[in-house]
């Protein structure tokens, strides 16, 4: 398995590319070590020690780590390793709860077809450098609504 690394503008987190894919096709944020006990890749990231956050998108692995804890340096083999050992079982299994779409009015499909088409070939490659995502709700009265992952530095985040 080949892994490329890639910064983002939050020096704190880095993004992990594996050459297959990391979910089933969802998005999940794990924020506490609480919360990564449903998923064994997250629980390995955060025994670590230093790992903050893991965002798990489709083809990448955003993870976070302590300010004033280990560098990149030190962290990215253990990192590293606990992917290729995960990855090798299949993708992270991703539960998108309070993400589901909402009734669209189906008077309205042309012009949802055209936001998912921008959400998906404009605007979520965009956010996914980053290292977050954007997921498509609704469409409402003309407008938009979309459900952000992702962390925020210096910003405590709840599920």
């Amino acid at each position: 398995m080949f892994i490329e690394t890639e910064r983002t503008p939050n020096p704190a987190t880095l993004k992990f590319l594996p050459d297959q894919a990391v979910t089933d096709g969802g998005s999940l944020n794990v924020t506490t070590p609480e919360d990564a006990q449903g998923t064994p890749l997250a629980a390995a990231l955060f025994a670590l020690g230093d790992v903050t956050g893991a965002f798990f998108g489709p083809d990448f692995i955003a993870v976070t780590k302590a300010e004033g804890g280990a560098d990149w340096v030190e962290l990215k083999p253990g990192i590293l390793a606990a992917i290729m050992q995960h990855l090798r079982e299949g993708p992270v299994a991703t539960q998108a709860a309070g993400v589901a779409a909402d009734a669209d009015d189906p008077a309205d499909a042309d012009i949802i077809a055209q936001i998912r088409d921008l959400l998906e070939t404009r605007v979520r490659p965009a956010v996914a450098r980053d290292g977050g995502d954007i997921v498509y709700k609704s469409f409402q009265n003309g407008i938009v609504y979309l459900h952000m992952q992702g962390r925020v530095p210096g910003v405590r985040h709840r599920q």
